[in-house]
């Protein structure tokens, strides 16, 4: 059921990246990228079974920022690229302080969501840190590698979309867990969830190359800027 659930989950999520585009250009994909930060730092609470192993539902989510990049990169070019990934780390920034800031509240006799928040949304410094910097840092290499191909093997779309995706959100997996969870978890368990979710990842990006070859196709002809 999650692996049909997840098809789905993945058809959807980028069909409204692109259509969004569509209508709203690289403001769309500003405001697309901005949100999907937020909202993977969210899904990836809720964990998920896929063929025996454990991950969790950020992953589809936090593809479509990979995607949205590369989109941006070879429609608006690489400067709109670069500004995007800035204001998605700043995105990340102000949700965690807005967070922190409404947590300490004594909630009223009547509230309802005091709990759930705490447990969604917990103020960690060391892993709010690292969150922000390995997306910064994974979405300006997506945004570099992306470059370096395009201008190497420019017939080939497919390629660039891939190559720079993959590299920088299995990197991005890696670095993180092992940044973010070191002294938590064992070496093993850190490896494991590591490899499960760049797997995931590889296979996102495989299923997101049609629909970056869409939004390509749903437009005039790109404006290089570099």
């Amino acid at each position: 059921m999650n692996i049909i659930l997840g098809i789905i989950n993945i058809i959807v999520t980028f069909s409204l990246l692109v259509i969004v585009e569509k209508f709203f250009k690289k403001e769309g994909l500003y405001i697309w990228i901005c949100m999907a930060t937020i909202a993977s730092n969210i899904l990836v609470c809720k964990s998920i079974t896929l063929l025996g192993f454990t991950t969790n539902m950020g992953n589809v989510m936090f593809g479509s920022i990979f995607l949205a990049s590369d989109i941006m990169s070879e429609k608006y070019g690489y400067k709109d690229s670069r500004r995007a990934a800035m204001l998605g780390a700043t995105s990340q920034v102000l949700f965690m302080i807005i967070m922190a800031l409404a947590l300490p509240y004594v909630p009223s006799e009547v509230d309802f969501g005091q709990e759930s928040m705490m447990t969604l949304f917990p103020v960690n410094i060391r892993i709010g840190i690292v969150s922000v910097l390995m997306y910064l840092g994974s979405s300006l290499l997506d945004i570099q590698i992306f470059k370096k191909v395009k201008q190497r093997f420019p017939k080939f779309l497919w390629l660039r979309n891939n190559v720079s995706t993959i590299i920088s959100s299995c990197l991005q997996n890696y670095l993180f867990t092992f940044l973010a969870f070191s002294g938590i978890y064992d070496v093993i368990t850190m490896c494991t969830a590591s490899n499960v979710a760049s797997v995931l990842e590889i296979i996102i990006s495989l299923a997101g190359t049609p629909f970056i070859y869409l939004a390509k196709k749903l437009t005039n002809e790109p404006k290089e800027i570099s």
